[in-house]
């Protein structure tokens, strides 16, 4: 993965004109394995940089679209019972990947913004009071819409403080 990091700002300025500066920081936290927060009105590319990375690097890609009928366990997945078994299974979310987007973050509630703060700390989940370990690769890119906007809910200080980089992708360069 990212064996050239210049190979991949040159391709993503043809792929997303006139954002070097997001490129850059969005490529730094994936070779970090940190997490990024873009926020912008619709339309501005935010979801589109995001697939860039997935799929330059490769990386397994999951895309949460949040909403405010989201549950936390839509998120992180969910233990079913297994009748011939007679015991639990895990299911794991779309949390389990290695890169995620987290898309319209502030569309969720807050309850469900908040299934991902262990995950953005701690590279794990807790279901069922069992701990499960995410891929060693992981980094989560949530884009969320301007505060005010008709169904957001604000993010928290205790989220906002897991994210490396927040920025805004600003009007597309026709180059």
């Amino acid at each position: 993965m990212l064996k050239n990091p210049e190979n991949y700002l040159a391709h993503g300025d043809q792929f997303i004109p006139g954002n070097k500066v997001q490129l850059r920081l969005g490529l730094m936290a994936l070779l970090l394995n940190r997490n990024v927060l873009i926020e912008d009105v619709p339309g501005m590319g935010k979801t589109t940089l995001v697939k860039f990375f997935a799929k330059s690097t490769g990386l397994l890609f999951r895309r949460i679209q949040f909403t405010s009928d989201l549950l936390p366990s839509d998120i992180l997945g969910v233990s079913i019972f297994n009748k011939d078994s007679e015991s639990f299974i895990f299911k794991p979310g779309p949390i389990f990947g290695e890169l995620i987007l987290a898309d319209e973050l502030n569309r969720g509630t807050p309850k469900t913004q908040s299934a991902l703060l262990q995950a953005m700390e701690e590279k794990n989940v807790t279901v069922d009071g069992i701990t499960h370990t995410l891929p060693e690769r992981f980094c989560l890119f949530a884009t969320q819409n301007p505060r005010g906007q008709y169904g957001t809910y604000p993010l928290p200080e205790s989220q906002l403080d897991r994210f490396l980089f927040k920025f805004s992708m600003g009007h597309l360069s026709k180059k």
